[in-house]
């Protein structure tokens, strides 16, 4: 039978037990801890293993949404993915662009640029940025840099009259910018 919001508000866990799973419908449960806890969980089967998927925890997570949290699940399914799988590796690339800093991606900017240069011309310009733009936005996530922190930069440059090393401090930013662009993972 399955599970009202009333049941899922007054479920309990019996005492001397772990937990106890209440079910729902297609595989959908809710599980009752000790402690109090409830939580969402979806029981399905990938390349001949029984898995679950955690899908939230009550109540805020109604049973509507892991109605549908689950729906979206078995359509990962149905395509031949596993939803856990895909869940971590979103979970991953995320954690990956924002520890990503500009500083870390143009230091891996300047070492494959830097091959048919001069190595004066290359340590000029690792040196202009380590002077002039990682102290402002080196330590932010190359996903959150704006045009306008960019721009910033460069007129704290130009403001002390260094306007030719503004403009190149500006121009070496976008190329950096451009080489994480190309170093992005692809979103499914």
């Amino acid at each position: 039978m399955a599970l009202t919001d009333t049941a899922c508000k007054n479920a309990t866990c019996p005492e001397g037990k772990p937990a106890k799973r209440y079910p729902d419908a297609e595989s959908l449960y809710l599980e009752v801890r000790a402690n109090g806890g409830k939580y969402w969980f979806w029981k399905y089967r990938y390349a001949s293993k029984e898995k679950r998927l955690a899908l939230g925890v009550y109540p805020e997570v109604s049973l509507k949404e892991a109605r549908l949290a689950k729906n979206d699940a078995r359509r990962v399914l149905k395509v031949g993915t596993d939803p856990a799988q895909q869940r971590r590796e979103k979970k991953l690339s995320q954690r990956l662009r924002a520890e990503t800093t500009f500083e870390g991606i143009a230091r891996a900017w300047w070492e494959q640029w830097k091959g048919n240069r001069s190595t004066r011309h290359a340590d000029y310009v690792l040196r202009r940025l380590e002077a002039d733009v990682f102290p402002d936005i080196g330590a932010s996530p190359i996903t959150s840099i704006t045009a306008k922190q960019l721009l910033g930069v460069s007129k704290k440059i130009e403001a002390r009259g260094a306007v030719d090393i503004a403009k190149r401090a500006f121009q070496t930013s976008g190329q950096v910018l451009r080489y994480a662009v190309v170093l992005a993972p692809t979103e499914n």
